[in-house]
């Protein structure tokens, strides 16, 4: 079990920065830490906030007496933070109805990740709120989507925790991931304004729950700094025309039989997020030849966008559309944002044993696969103790609907990927669809895989992916695969215009 090392003697971690993606019903937090560090959280509600109690820790002096409100009209409505005592510091979230939250540490550098659904104030069948582009060569503010406020008394901060119907998410100071589900969000009796709402929860992950109470607190609140995405739309794509006349059909049974909820309710795939692995500083895997990952895959990626949006109407947002570092809980959280109908990440692997070939697929699940888990491992930049902690967040966290339509996902992507490249390429082994906790797929709420290209490790194949007309070949084979997943669903939507980005 992995446990947060001990502070050096007068070291403290220091909470520098706070980042936010929100939308009408999910938000994801990213709290950035200087070091490895135990939490507590809890829920209140009427109104609900979620709070981290972060242990061993000091709140940067450019976040000391500020608050936030924010204002993207998503999920999350403020943000809080303060010095709740000497070597603890408190965030709150305010936040619409709540109906599950999850968070765990990531290192390299640590930062805590919180999810956090609730229900939606959106009418149903509202159409997808598109990203905007956004551009790198304007400065972006510090604090975008979010309105500065004179911080509150600093009682407002550590008062919340003695609010009455608080239900804790741990039961000590933890560094272990957790997550809670609110089985009761009935509305409050307006007669008794003291009853809490929501006080049944279900407990998982973890060490179980309790965020104890504290008073006093210096007054401060969170200032929120978000890095700018190479995110990136192509315009209305030639083969449009086309998907417009394609008339409706029932979705097929997956490979398994199955009739899912997004099959039963004929649901289709319209906006697609493509994210190439690694970027700027992480250059991934180091190949044969020096051939870096993150070039290979984002080569790939621009080029299979441009195929989608051609051939399928689709709309298309990458993640990166340059060299820039990305982190992963950002990848995910823009897919999200996006309201995409799937995310497809592009990596290429790499082995201690040079003669390793050959494509693998893999989809989000907890698995005991020595092989899966050291490739997780690498991808997610963790250690192999971490690795485990994360299968058993999935475990906890993991929707079963989802996870069955990224395995067959993963299943036609995979089974192009290797048909596209297998003639006239003796030696190459198609690996088959895996499951892996990746933190690149976590918390993401569509169909979501990871693709892994080739070796670059590889003699052969480095050889190959230095070759424009490979990576072509590639993009091609990850297209025909989506394009199949794609159609065994009820089709794509019809596609609309959309502003383009360069």
């Amino acid at each position: 079990m992995h446990v947060a090392k001990a502070g050096r003697r007068g070291h403290m971690a220091q909470v520098t920065g706070i980042r936010h993606w929100s939308t009408p019903n999910y938000t994801r937090v990213a709290i950035d830490l200087g070091d490895d560090v135990t939490y507590e959280a809890a829920r209140v509600p009427n109104p609900d906030r979620i709070y981290f109690d972060l242990h061993g820790t000091r709140l940067a002096q450019e976040l000391v007496g500020k608050s936030f409100a924010v204002t993207d009209d998503g999920f999350l409505k403020r943000i809080r933070v303060a010095q709740f005592s000497n070597d603890m510091t408190r965030v709150v979230l305010d936040v619409n109805d709540v109906t599950e939250y999850s968070a765990f540490l990531l290192p390299n550098p640590y930062r805590l990740i919180i999810d956090i659904h609730g229900g939606s104030k959106a009418e149903s069948g509202a159409p997808a709120v598109s990203v905007p582009m956004q551009r790198p060569a304007a400065p972006a503010p510090s604090v975008p989507n979010t309105t500065a406020v004179k911080s509150g008394s600093s009682f407002d901060v550590a008062a919340v925790s003695a609010q009455p119907g608080r239900v804790e998410a741990t039961t000590q100071p933890t560094s272990q991931p957790i997550s809670a589900v609110v089985s009761d969000r009935a509305q409050p009796d307006r007669t008794q304004p003291d009853r809490a709402q929501g006080s049944g929860l279900r407990f998982q992950g973890g060490d179980g729950a309790s965020a104890g109470a504290a008073a006093g607190v210096a007054a401060s609140s969170a200032e929120v700094t978000v890095p700018v995405p190479s995110t990136r739309k192509l315009r209305h794509g030639k083969g449009a025309k086309d998907a417009d006349a394609v008339p409706a059909r029932a979705a097929v049974p997956t490979a398994d039989g199955e009739t899912s909820m997004v099959r039963a309710l004929g649901l289709k795939v319209g906006r697609i997020v493509i994210d190439a692995g690694h970027g700027g500083h992480d250059s991934g895997t180091l190949g044969v030849d020096g051939i870096e990952e993150k070039d290979v895959v984002l080569d790939v990626a621009l080029r299979l966008g441009k195929l989608l949006h051609e051939r399928l109407g689709s709309e298309i947002i990458y993640t990166r559309s340059d060299d820039t570092f990305i982190p992963l809980e950002t990848r995910t959280a823009i897919a999200n944002k996006a309201q995409a109908d799937l995310f497809l990440s592009i990596h290429a692997n790499s082995s201690a044993d040079a003669s390793a070939r050959g494509v693998e697929t893999y989809y989000l699940n907890f698995t005991s696969s020595p092989d899966a888990l050291e490739t997780a491992a690498r991808e997610n930049a963790v250690s192999d103790q971490s690795i485990h902690q994360l299968s058993d967040l999935v475990k906890k966290i993991a929707l079963k609907d989802k996870i069955a339509e990224s395995r067959e996902f993963a299943g036609d992507v995979e089974q192009s990927l290797y048909g596209g490249l297998q003639k006239g390429n003796a030696g190459l082994k198609d690996r088959g669809v895996k499951k892996a906790p990746f933190v690149v797929l976590i918390g993401a709420n569509m169909p979501s895989i990871l693709a892994e290209i080739s070796f670059v490790t590889n003699a052969k194949d480095s050889r190959q992916l230095q070759q424009p007309e490979y990576r072509e070949r590639v993009a091609e084979s990850l297209y025909k695969g989506v394009a199949r997943y794609a159609g065994g669903l009820s089709g794509a939507k019809a596609p609309t215009e959309r502003a383009s980005g360069n």
